[in-house]
């Protein structure tokens, strides 16, 4: 592989001016757009040495044919062209989003004459302002039905609208009290207008002036004894609470903010947006992105908020926007939004209060989200089918590996060394077929990878595993019936080895699979950092696609291998410290236990001084300073 691209623009040619670049492939399509404070300085770490560039960037870069760039006069125009190109070309290497589902929104149709409340999930009808979204159509309906309890707007079609306002009939809905409009010949369409705009308002989170509003107004009604009217306050009252006590306060109440809570690895992230207004959560918003080249966490924020904003509505714009981590171009993305807006617009980062126990909620919501984005294809038998012959596709195998068995090393600092070996047939995980090994001595993890398999692939040849020759017996006849043991489940052979970790830890492998005899198996790494798959004897790594099912699986293997054997780990470390607590004269399991529960972990009680065991409970000074003192000679 050459280490210099033909396309390289000469020194100097690339100017130091804000402005927005375009990679295209030799057929002219569009593969990634970009902006720059310094195009000079941002596109040389795209020319930089072939073989220090990111895995996927380096793809890229080698996929084009050319670049191209636009000089721009602030860092602001070049934030609106980027967005601009991004929605125009869709490139392939830019983030993607993929929605989990179309989510449905309140939506009232200011446009109209008379304007009237809906649940809709199309977001394109002109003029309407959209309120949510909502998890489910039903909580949409509920809260629309108690909120023309208090704000008596349309509900009819166009058409009864139409046809109530021709006849001078009122529409049914009208008629049966579901329809405030003026179809319903109670108000004027002034007068609907501005209960419409008391709608709008309250849903945007004006709240607290109409309950106080209304509560006055029910108390002169009942001190003047209009008690009739003193009760429609009251319903109207018990409507807006009833709304309020769907979503708690969450934030000081004159709050409107969005908070964004996001999870991510190397390839995807999650993205849960919380819509608060009047300091309640009054939407949730959930999408997925998958990332085709390395960017950072900011870079990341960057594009969710352009994404989330660029075609927002100016009303849905709030003047807070919570994100956990700050993007480089905060300044130029306020005043973008501020130009939307027409309003001064905040980027901060939740760091303290309710704001950041908020963020933790959401970033929760979001790390369980990307889990059920990287585990759903895996469910489903065709994209496990897919997988399976996407990975035999990619590693160049004779037949779809039905059975892989996965690797992975764990210890604390050198000590405690063990290894995990997960099992996945037909893409789905059979945990009974798990196995754990205590490594005693090692240099390294290579050296740890090599004693493991060389220790699983001995079982593939032991006698005490083979099949065991017998007569089958009908269960029904006659006389004895024997039994014949089955297969255990260790002796199996996988058609294919998967270990966690890059071209070390698979050539240490190999020699394993040599040394026993057992080439024939296939064998393949997977490099955490970069998802770079590695195969034995190659200089160079095999990039799967971000979208390709075989990658998912690989992934959901290494994770798996890597819970495991932390699991086996952490509870080897358990068992050694209560071995190591046995040995000390007049310290049973019970006194054990109550140590382990007052620190919490064995290293805080390695730490602790003597007379800081001696505050435990049943501890005295001198099995106190017992336990410093065996502590402190292991």
């Amino acid at each position: 592989m050459a280490d210099a691209l033909s396309y390289k623009p000469r020194a100097g040619e690339i100017p130091t001016d804000p402005g927005v670049y375009r990679f295209r492939d030799a057929q002219g399509r569009v593969l990634y757009v970009g902006k720059a404070k310094n195009l000079r300085q941002r596109l040389s770490n795209y020319f930089a040495p072939l073989r220090t560039l990111h895995e996927r960037t380096r793809r890229m870069v080698t996929t084009a044919a050319s670049v191209e760039w636009t000089v721009v006069p602030t860092d602001v125009d070049s934030l609106q062209l980027e967005y601009m190109w991004i929605k125009e070309f869709d490139p392939p290497f830019n983030v993607r989003y993929r929605d989990d589902k179309s989510y449905p929104f309140m939506a009232i149709t200011l446009a109209d004459e008379a304007p009237r409340v809906i649940v809709t999930r199309n977001r394109k009808i002109p003029g309407a302002r959209y309120f949510g979204p909502y998890p489910k159509v039903w909580a949409v309906h509920e809260t629309i039905d108690l909120m023309v309890k208090a704000f008596p707007i349309r509900t009819c079609s166009d058409a009864s609208y139409k046809r109530a306002m021709q006849t001078g009939r009122p529409c049914f809905p009208g008629q049966i009290g579901k329809c405030g409009g003026p179809c319903s010949m109670t108000v004027t369409i002034a007068e609907h207008r501005a209960m419409v705009n008391d709608f709008v308002a309250f849903m945007a989170g004006g709240d607290e002036r109409f309950t106080r509003e209304l509560t006055r107004r029910m108390r002169e009604a009942s001190a003047a004894m209009d008690y009739e009217s003193a009760a429609k306050y009251r319903d109207k009252l018990t409507a807006i609470e009833a709304v309020l006590g769907r979503s708690a306060l969450v934030l000081p109440a004159d709050e409107d903010a969005d908070l964004f809570g996001i999870a991510e690895d190397e390839l995807s992230a999650a993205v849960q947006q919380f819509v608060i207004r009047g300091g309640r959560v009054r939407g949730v918003r959930a999408s997925t992105i998958e990332k085709e080249i390395d960017v950072s966490s900011a870079d990341l924020v960057d594009q969710v908020l352009q994404r989330v904003y660029g075609e927002a509505a100016d009303g849905e714009i709030p003047r807070r926007i919570l994100v956990p981590t700050m993007p480089d171009d905060a300044a130029e993305l306020e005043e973008w939004l501020r130009g939307r807006r027409g309003r001064k617009i905040e980027i901060a980062v939740a760091q303290r209060g309710q704001r950041a126990e908020l963020m933790r909620t959401a970033t929760l919501n979001a790390q369980q989200a990307l889990i059920r984005h990287k585990t759903k294809r895996t469910s489903d038998y065709v994209a496990r089918t897919q997988a399976l012959t996407d990975l035999q596709e990619a590693l160049d195998l004779d037949e779809a590996p039905l059975r892989i068995e996965c690797y992975d090393i764990s210890h604390l600092g050198g000590t405690n060394v063990v290894a995990s070996m997960v099992v996945f047939e037909d893409g789905l995980p059979r945990k009974d077929q798990y196995r754990s090994f205590n490594i005693a001595e090692t240099t390294d993890d290579t050296d740890s990878m090599y004693q493991v398999l060389r220790r699983r692939v001995a079982h593939l040849d032991s006698p005490e595993d083979a099949d065991e020759a017998g007569e089958i017996v009908d269960p029904l006849s006659d006389g004895e019936v024997t039994t014949t043991r089955k297969r255990p489940r260790f002796a199996y052979p996988p058609q294919l080895l998967l270990v966690d970790g890059g071209k070390p830890q698979v050539e240490a492998a190999a020699r394993a699979l040599k040394d026993a005899g057992h080439t024939e198996i296939a064998l393949c790494g997977i490099a955490k950092r970069l998802e770079e798959i590695w195969l034995p004897g190659e200089d160079f790594p095999v990039i799967l696609p971000r979208t390709s099912e075989a990658l998912y699986l690989l992934q959901r293997l290494r994770d798996e291998a890597h819970r495991f054997a932390i699991t086996h780990q952490r509870k080897r470390r358990r068992r050694d410290i209560t071995t190591v607590l046995a040995e000390v004269p007049g310290l049973g399991e019970s006194r054990i236990k109550v140590l382990m529960k007052h620190f919490g972990s064995v290293a805080r009680l390695r730490a602790a001084t003597s007379e800081e065991i001696q505050e435990v409970q049943g501890i005295g000074p001198t099995l106190a300073q017992n336990i410093h003192s065996h502590l402190a000679s292991r």
